[in-house]
């Protein structure tokens, strides 16, 4: 693990890996590569050197045979999961930490490199939840599945929106649009709290569990990071995915 921060200070990277997605069922387990989608997920996290451990959270026994298959630690948490973030939560009620990173399942693209600059950030004290973001390719300003983000100068997160924000009212071509990744690193007493609020309107309306935070007055911090990923949803984006890691 770097050593960023103080020894007493423990950073656990859960994965949540929920086996019944609606859009491509059973995602967490297809082949990408020659190896199911988690593994490459787990892999690239380990390789970061950032957090002491990465473990695999998921309500399918399927899913944690496969795991303990390839030695990656796996929880066993409740399919009543409303989402990853509240998995993450049941994980840090098993095992103690300082720092929780929320791994997205689906993101077989993401580097070892991605993870830094959303650690770095709990070197500031007022840090209490963080995520990371990388310039928006142009194909995705407009695309109402890559989520844009817009900080503060402080790195503080304003908004973020499926709609292309800020708007270019003016037209300047304005080439500074950045993206979000899902990726969240969580103070324990942030995820405590998060678990304990109530979905939020705008999280309802724009279909984002983060807005929930902003709404609640818990700011987020956003780390730039390079390189872009595809979250894989559909059976095209599993093919692209599966050139891409073929290739590297």
């Amino acid at each position: 693990m770097t050593d960023r921060f103080p020894a007493k200070v423990r950073v656990l990277g859960v994965i949540p890996a929920r086996l019944a997605s609606t859009r491509l069922p059973r995602k967490v387990l297809r082949e990408i590569a020659g190896k199911p989608m988690v593994e490459w997920v787990w892999r690239a996290a380990v390789a970061s050197r950032q957090m002491d451990d990465v473990v695999v959270a998921t309500d399918s026994n399927e899913v944690a045979d496969a795991c303990r298959e390839r030695n990656i630690p796996v929880v066993m948490t409740s399919p009543e999961c409303a989402s990853g973030s509240d998995r993450v939560y049941e994980v840090s009620r098993q095992i103690d930490a300082a720092i929780y990173v929320n791994i997205q399942g689906d993101e077989p693209l993401l580097t070892p490199e991605h993870f830094a600059p959303l650690l770095e950030l709990f070197s500031r004290p007022e840090v209490a939840v963080s995520t990371i973001s990388v310039p928006c390719p142009p194909d995705d300003v407009a695309n109402p599945n890559a989520v844009k983000v817009v900080t503060a100068s402080d790195n503080r997160a304003l908004y973020f929106s499926r709609s292309t924000i800020p708007f270019d009212r003016d037209k300047v071509n304005f080439t500074g649009y950045r993206k979000h990744l899902g990726l969240y690193g969580y103070r324990k007493s942030a995820l405590e709290r998060f678990a304990a609020l109530a979905p939020s309107p705008l999280e309802q309306i724009e279909r984002l569990e983060q807005l929930r935070l902003l709404e609640n007055g818990i700011d987020i911090y956003v780390g730039n990071a390079t390189g872009d990923t595809i979250g894989v949803d559909t059976e095209e984006d599993l093919q692209r995915v599966d050139r891409i890691l073929r290739n590297r």
